[in-house]
């Protein structure tokens, strides 16, 4: 498992381009004191005359997808376990997202995986050792608790732990986060999220095509300017009545 996430570790330096990019230990006992604060990674160069992009993603069969598949509003999620940011979005904004959109079928939310450390990535591994029903509730139930498991003297351990209230086994508990397929699966994953969408921070979320930060549901004030929260922009991209 140590070599696993070293490897990983080394190969998110490539992700970031070249950049002196490390895990950087994140303190998850901080809360979100504005809505478009996010953790991040320093911003990989974006080559001379690359436009921004603004296709819609290809979403593969074995993703994790809340939603109707013919959904006419896309949210793509990259997110890290231990960012305290991401689990205020879990706690404060899909919860809303999915009872006014994604419960009536006009948005599917795409959940992947952009863990910043290495912890992130052993829950991130832990979280899929899960069926793919239980996924949804599984990441819900590690954002919860993620000031518990993280703070933990040995946050291993309690995740190993969480595992076990779920009902696995402590052999496929194991064998998951021992995964090197899921790992290079990661590894591809951050590097396609940097050089097609510029994702350098969690939470981001690419919005039918479109690269946004963290913000909430609602509209909020920047340096006295009105950014739209998550309503406005699904709002603007459903088909017009």
């Amino acid at each position: 498992m140590r070599n696993l996430l070293t490897a990983l570790a080394a190969l998110v330096i490539v992700v970031a381009a070249g950049a002196a990019y490390y895990f950087v230990s994140r303190d998850t006992s901080s809360v979100v004191s504005s809505p478009p604060q996010s953790s991040s990674l320093p911003t990989a160069p974006t080559p001379p005359g690359q436009p921004a992009a603004t296709e819609q993603p290809e979403i593969g069969p074995d993703e994790h997808v809340l939603g109707k598949a013919d959904a006419p509003v896309t949210i793509i999620e990259y997110a890290s376990m231990t960012c305290p940011h991401c689990a205020n979005f879990h706690a404060q904004v899909l919860p809303r997202i999915k009872s006014e959109y994604i419960d009536k079928g006009l948005v599917r939310l795409v959940y992947r995986h952009f863990p910043l450390d290495q912890l992130a990535a052993r829950a991130s591994l832990l979280a899929e050792c899960v069926s793919d029903d239980g996924f949804f509730n599984m990441t819900d139930f590690l954002y919860r608790s993620q000031k518990d498991w993280s703070r933990a003297a040995d946050p291993a351990a309690a995740l190993k732990q969480i595992g076990r209230t779920v009902g696995l086994a402590d052999a496929d508990i194991d064998r998951c986060t021992a995964d090197e397929a899921v790992v290079n699966s990661m590894v591809t994953g951050m590097q396609d999220a940097q050089s097609r969408f510029g994702i350098n921070s969690t939470p981001s979320f690419v919005v039918n095509g479109k690269t946004y930060t963290n913000r909430p549901f609602e509209d909020y004030q920047e340096e006295g300017t009105t950014q739209p929260g998550f309503d406005k922009i699904i709002k603007d991209l459903l088909p017009k009545t």
